[in-house]
């Protein structure tokens, strides 16, 4: 039952954002349509560029939504090349014309997150190390950023402040005892909720993992740096989990998965992607 209904929200979320996606677009009405009769048309979603599908959840509640029929070549998660055609749009001319951009703007922002995640994926991948994004989203696009994020390969972090509780270096210079305060946590957070504290020296990650934490992030270390507090902890608080985050890049995130780190948050997936090229083309 609980299942279902976290089924039924997620969707009707979805519904919503379609909804008011296209509403920005339409306005009043598109003027196109005033012109000549509506004809039985079709179309083909091609690829201009190589990158990874995402977006495929969101575009077939538009379909649903508008009542166009649309057949997938190529679906989230999947690997696409240049010349591919990702899908095959089926309805009358009006509502594909009308649809266009919203389809379009959907599956490039979703895809170009996706594309970026994967590559920062692939390099960790052999290391048993997970990728992680952060709050870092656009406002209002919260759900949408990271499903892409998702589809690319990377772990959701927290969605909001109501997940876990990060204690972060603005936190800590409100807290005078910190094993105090996390003990104190314990008994009005949930009891599934992790506490994760955010250090930036290695004396404050060794304090975090003796008051209490699940996690400590080692932000804007060196890689040097982080592998002195992996071998702290593997030593003295082998279960608590360590994150790395800050500044960390393509060309850098290689090092720090070889630190012995669980995981790698970065909130570059989504506000350093690229937009890919993709078209839809009229048959």
């Amino acid at each position: 039952m609980g299942e279902n209904r976290v089924r039924e929200d997620v969707g009707t979320m979805i519904e919503d954002f379609v909804k008011a996606t296209l509403g920005e677009d339409i306005g009043r009405g598109d003027l196109y349509a005033l012109v000549e009769p509506s004809v039985n048309a079709s179309a083909k979603i091609i690829a201009k560029s190589d990158g990874i599908v995402a977006g495929e959840k969101y575009i077939n509640v538009l379909a649903q939504l508008e009542n166009f029929e649309i057949i997938w070549g190529k679906q989230d998660s999947q690997r696409f090349v240049k010349g591919d055609i990702l899908a095959i749009l089926k309805g009358d001319s009006h509502t594909l014309l009308r649809i266009e951009r919203t389809l379009l703007n959907m599956l490039l922002h979703a895809s170009s997150i996706a594309t970026l995640t994967r590559k920062y994926v692939d390099i960790i991948e052999p290391y048993g190390v997970k990728l992680l994004d952060t709050r870092k989203t656009r406002p209002q696009l919260r759900v949408f950023e990271k499903y892409a994020t998702r589809t690319g390969g990377a772990v959701n972090h927290r969605m909001g402040l109501d997940d876990s509780l990060m204690i972060k270096d603005t936190h800590l210079k409100t807290i005078k005892d910190l094993k105090a305060y996390i003990q104190k946590a314990r008994k009005s957070i949930p009891f599934t909720a992790k506490i994760e504290v955010e250090a930036e020296t290695f004396d404050v990650a060794c304090e975090a993992m003796a008051c209490g934490s699940d996690i400590v992030m080692c932000d804007n270390m060196t890689p040097a740096q982080i592998r002195e507090i992996v071998a702290f902890r593997d030593e003295n608080f082998p279960h608590i989990l360590l994150e790395a985050s800050g500044n960390i890049s393509l060309e850098t995130i290689e090092n720090y998965a070889k630190s012995g780190v669980d995981a790698i948050s970065s909130g570059s997936l989504i506000h350093q992607a690229n937009w890919i090229d993709l078209s839809m083309k009229m048959d």
